[in-house]
């Protein structure tokens, strides 16, 4: 049975997906560090989706063991892993980067560049044993050069992901892997995430302009992920970023900014 692991996924744009892929045939394995989200997540699935087929597995991204426990479990659930999503993620403190601690920075580069890059690591050698399979990894802040005060340490992880990712297509071109590797590009989604840093431990409070910005530009997980879900399941091609906030769409939705800015977002942000 096809199937789809997908890291970080007890809630947020990981869950969406998750309920998204389920249409589409595959049988769901569901990964988190917080066993208690992970299993509620599993329970609230079934009962949406009596006839699907989910496993829920505990796992630490930054934690090769535990990544490779994690595909191992999968596979033996459903045969094969067909396509393996990095989604797993932690954002930073808005503030300078003199500002932040070193334990701050350990853990967003453990999980966001190399979470990553030992899924796919671990992914990629096994797709390629198996003969197929699809990897991605989650584009965010940084990924295309920007640059903002109080996203420094976070910008840099998502630009060096992307070098990853580009590399890592090319390494499976070269070495005919038929393992397509690809970058989910959500652009500004209104959860946790964007309030939230250092594993939820700490509030931010976002300013007002910023509010404004991503009340123009933002979208739920729930509408990104069903976007994600039907270009991953069509997809045959090799070193493709599916991107959900084209230019063009800003643009549109900057030309309508006063339709778009008076979304409710931060009175009801989603998990």
């Amino acid at each position: 049975m096809k199937s789809i692991v997908i890291t970080g996924s007890a809630r947020g744009l990981g869950y969406e997906l998750a309920k998204a892929m389920i249409p589409y045939g595959y049988g769901i394995a569901l990964s988190d560090i917080n066993e208690e989200l992970l299993l509620n997540a599993k329970k609230t699935l079934e009962e949406a989706f009596p006839d699907a087929h989910i496993i829920a597995i505990k796992a630490n991204v930054a934690s090769k063991t535990d990544l490779e426990n994690l595909y191992e479990e999968t596979q033996k659930a459903f045969g094969e892993v067909s396509v393996f999503v990095n989604n797993a993620g932690v954002n930073q403190r808005m503030v300078p980067l003199y500002e932040l601690e070193k334990k701050e920075i350990d853990l967003l580069l453990n999980v966001d560049l190399k979470g990553a890059m030992l899924g796919s690591l671990i992914a990629f050698k096994r797709m390629k044993e198996q003969g197929f399979g699809q990897i991605y990894t989650i584009d965010g802040f940084g990924s295309n050069d920007a640059f903002r005060m109080g996203l420094n340490a976070y910008g840099t992880s998502k630009r060096g992901l992307t070098h990853f990712s580009r590399a890592l297509a090319k390494e499976s071109e070269e070495l005919q892997a038929n393992v397509l590797i690809g970058r989910l590009s959500p652009g500004i989604m209104i959860t946790n995430f964007v309030t939230h840093a250092n594993e939820d431990k700490t509030t931010m409070e976002l300013p007002e302009k910023v509010k404004k910005v991503y009340s123009i530009l933002g979208d739920y997980p729930d509408v990104v992920a069903s976007f994600f879900a039907k270009k991953i399941a069509a997809n045959q091609n090799n070193g493709v970023c599916f991107e959900w906030l084209t230019n063009a769409k800003a643009f549109h939705r900057f030309l309508h900014a006063k339709k778009y800015a008076s979304r409710n977002f931060f009175g009801e942000a989603k998990q």
